[in-house]
This record gives structure tokens, C-alpha cells and sequence, in this order.
């Protein structure tokens, strides 16, 4: 009963990290990846679309991602949907494809993207402190309802713990590689 408790939140925080994990992808660290442009959506017929949904996206050099559309019409919506985008890189158009040259990051800018991962890492904490709450929840009011016994929950609760202090380590490894990859030259 406890063990079902503990796997569905297990589960939760796995897909907490995962989230986080996702959100480090699409932030900039100086070297092209197409993962930058996964939060971007241009319109596509009327439907919200990710640009690799629309496009062929191709890293040619280290810091140039290349964006070849499907469709001709769509070199426009793309351009100008990166144009809006948080990512500050201007595109260029040569009529067929679009290039995004990937800036060297300053001393500042890494500072910065250093700040914000460790935000999204505290976020990440957040919410595995959250689940780990509502199981603690869980099987406290088990033991309300004598379904467990005194010592069935102090094994479950110790349980729940070392799975949260696991998981938050994890995240604390992630956000340290994260960090490395950004502060690198």
C-alpha cells in the first residue's frame, strides 16, 4: 500500500526533473543546438507549430543553426516569430534558408543564463518538496485510518525522504554540469 504511495511519487518527481531538464536544453550556451528553437511556435495554418514540425533545422558549424522551411511561404512567419523570441539573435534570410549565428556569449550574458538555471533548479526543488509533501500526506492519513501501522510509517516516511534527497541530488549534479557547460570558453 505504502510502496504504490512512493512509486506514484517517484514518478511525479522524475517528470519534475525531466521538465527542468528540458527547459536547460533550450537555453543558449554559446554552441548551436536545435534544441534552442523547441519553445518557438510559428504559425501554421492556423495551429501553433514547432518550427522542427515545419522546417529542417541543421547545425552546419558550431555556432550557426540552419533553418531550411518545407514550405516557402513559411520562411517569413519563421524569421519573424525568432525576431519576437527571448533567444536575441537576428536572422538572416537569404530567400531559401534561414541562418542564426550564435554569438559568443559575454562574461555577463553567462552570469546571467548562470542565474536562471539555478532559478529553474530551485523551481525543479520546489516541486519535489511539494510532492514530497502530499505522500507524507498520503500515508499519514493511512495511518488516521489504522490502514498501516506506527512502524509502516516511520519505513515509509524514511523511504519517501532518501527518494527525495535522491532526486534533489540529481538536480544538483544537472544544474552543476549546466553550470560548467555556461561558464565554459
Amino acid at each position: 500500500m505504502t510502496k504504490q504511495v512512493i512509486d506514484t511519487m517517484l514518478d511525479k518527481m522524475n517528470k519534475s526533473v525531466s521538465v527542468y531538464k528540458k527547459e536547460l536544453a533550450s537555453m543558449r550556451a554559446g554552441r548551436a543546438n536545435p534544441q534552442l528553437l523547441d519553445r518557438i511556435l510559428v504559425d501554421y495554418y492556423g495551429t501553433p507549430t514547432p518550427i522542427n514540425q515545419v522546417a529542417n533545422i541543421s547545425i552546419p558549424e558550431p555556432r550557426i543553426i540552419q533553418i531550411a522551411p518545407w514550405e516557402q511561404n513559411m520562411l517569413k512567419v519563421i524569421e519573424k516569430e525568432i525576431q519576437k523570441s527571448d533567444l536575441g539573435i537576428n536572422p538572416s534570410n537569404d530567400g531559401k534558408i534561414i541562418r542564426l549565428l550564435l554569438p559568443e556569449l559575454t562574461q555577463e550574458r553567462r552570469k546571467e543564463l548562470v542565474k536562471q538555471t539555478r532559478k529553474l533548479a530551485e523551481d525543479c526543488k520546489i516541486a519535489i518538496r511539494s510532492i514530497r509533501r502530499e505522500a507524507n500526506e498520503q500515508i499519514k492519513k493511512m495511518k488516521k485510518d489504522s490502514a498501516i501501522t506506527e512502524d509502516e510509517l516511520k519505513t515509509a516516511e524514511d523511504k519517501i525522504q532518501k527518494a527525495t534527497d535522491k532526486v534533489v541530488k540529481d538536480v544538483d549534479a544537472i544544474t552543476a554540469e549546466k553550470e560548467k557547460e555556461l561558464m565554459g570558453v
